[in-house]
């Protein structure tokens, strides 16, 4: 991210929601981004998902400059390149488990996803849930699952949004741990936003939000 800015409204209802920020994540960290609400780090984090477009400023993910892409051509890196997990499961509940994690990578044009979407639901401890339904499942196996369905695609960035705030506090250990050893075991990216990184223990960065900007980049060894 280099000079990012986005701005909502025009004249004296302008709000800068994302103001000047910049900052580089390396392949296979763990990146948290830290900041109350109205910080601007949720608004952040859908612009590095290229689900909203920025005002100013240059994006840079996996080599490709996204500035210059296209809706369409947007569409296919997001499918391809980009992992999303949210605070809500969302998973859809007329189709199983499985059906659930393949789903990216059907979007994507990938094929026979089944294998490694079978290999991932076991990693995430699933391995016997997979033919259910998604409505017959518990609320933290449905965040697993939805681990699972954001490294689906084998993305170069995964993209969390409070992924333990609909958890309880041993539901919540269990998805951070999850994250964390995927990426230590796959080389997976993450940046995750949250409201609460004590939650999330040591990381390899951490980006400070307030009022739109990224006040402070701060050491690891400063979450304990």
């Amino acid at each position: 991210m280099e000079s990012l800015v986005k701005v909502y409204g025009r004249d004296e209802s302008a709000v800068r929601a994302v103001d000047d920020v910049s900052f580089r994540v390396n392949r296979g960290e763990f990146t948290l981004v830290v900041g109350s609400s109205g910080s601007g780090k949720s608004t952040l984090l859908n612009l590095v998902g290229l689900l909203d477009r920025p005002t100013s400023g240059r994006i840079s993910i996996d080599g490709t400059d996204i500035m210059h892409l296209n809706d369409g051509k947007t569409t296919t890196f997001r499918n391809r390149k980009l992992g999303f997990i949210f605070q809500f499961a969302n998973l859809l509940t007329d189709l199983t488990v499985l059906e659930n994690v393949m789903l990216p990578v059907q979007m994507a044009g990938g094929r026979d996803p089944r294998g490694y979407a079978s290999e991932l639901l076991g990693a995430v401890g699933l391995r016997d849930q997979m033919h259910k339904r998604a409505d017959r499942i518990s609320g933290g196996q449905a965040q697993r699952a939805a681990v699972a369905r954001g490294l689906a695609n084998r993305p170069s960035l995964v993209l969390a949004d409070e992924p333990t705030g609909n958890l309880d506090s041993i539901n919540s250990e269990s998805v951070v741990q999850l994250m964390k050893s995927m990426c230590e075991k796959l080389g997976q990216t993450f940046v995750v936003v949250t409201h609460d990184q004590q939650d999330f223990g040591n990381v390899d960065r951490i980006i400070n939000m307030r009022d739109g900007r990224a006040f402070q980049e701060m050491a690891p060894e400063a979450v304990r």
